[in-house]
């Protein structure tokens, strides 16, 4: 089986410089090491689903909406332009807001839904996600939470969070779409997904 190589990084996403694509490919590859990505086929859909959730770039949650967006995206806790328009285009109030009571998270005030926003290469969200993939990995994610945005920890808990869901079990079926769902709950970018994963194989195998 072939390596995660920086030319497969750069051909899933141009943008990376070259010199972070040689340590992308890297610390990807010593995650998939550790939590049994093993396989052409596993490495592919791990790869092809971080693409999808973030261009194997470690980043945080992009939560600038607009008061209607925020209706149509959360329209039970948004369910007029004006009860939204208190949150639009700020993050950190909207966070709080959307993500209060779940995951772990505390009430509104407590500042829990923004501190853990999605964040890393798959986006992990909520407190008790924090606690759990720091945990698996060796890092205090809930006193440091922009450890995620570092390559090597972010590819960890990735990889972490991927064993946990049981991943590589559909991904050896090659069902991309259970695969997607164990990621993000539906099948949202599907298409890249699937652009992606054929990318990856087609170097892996």
């Amino acid at each position: 089986m072939k390596p995660i190589t920086a030319k497969l990084v750069l051909a899933l996403n141009p943008k990376i410089p070259r010199a972070t694509a040689e340590v992308t490919a890297e610390k990807l590859e010593k995650a998939c090491d550790q939590f049994g990505i093993n396989t052409p086929l596993r490495k592919a859909h791990f790869l092809g689903q971080l693409t999808a959730e973030s261009g194997l770039v470690p980043k945080e949650e992009v939560l600038y909406y607009s008061a209607k967006r925020m209706t149509e995206v959360w329209p039970l806790r948004f369910p007029t332009v004006e009860s939204a328009r208190p949150y639009a285009m700020n993050p950190q109030r909207l966070a709080n807001k959307v993500y209060s009571g779940r995951m772990g998270n505390g009430d509104e005030a407590s500042g829990d839904g923004y501190r853990y926003r999605g964040m890393g290469m798959i986006q992990l969200t909520g407190k008790s996600n924090y606690k759990t993939y720091g945990q698996m990995t060796g890092f205090n994610l809930l006193q440091n939470p922009d450890l995620l945005l570092q390559i090597g920890v972010s590819a960890l808990v990735a990889a972490a969070y991927w064993k946990a869901r049981n991943l590589n079990e559909a991904a050896d079926r090659n069902d991309i779409y259970s695969v997607t769902r164990g990621v993000n709950g539906g099948h949202h970018g599907i298409e890249t997904r699937k652009w992606a994963f054929n990318v990856a194989y087609q170097s892996l195998k």
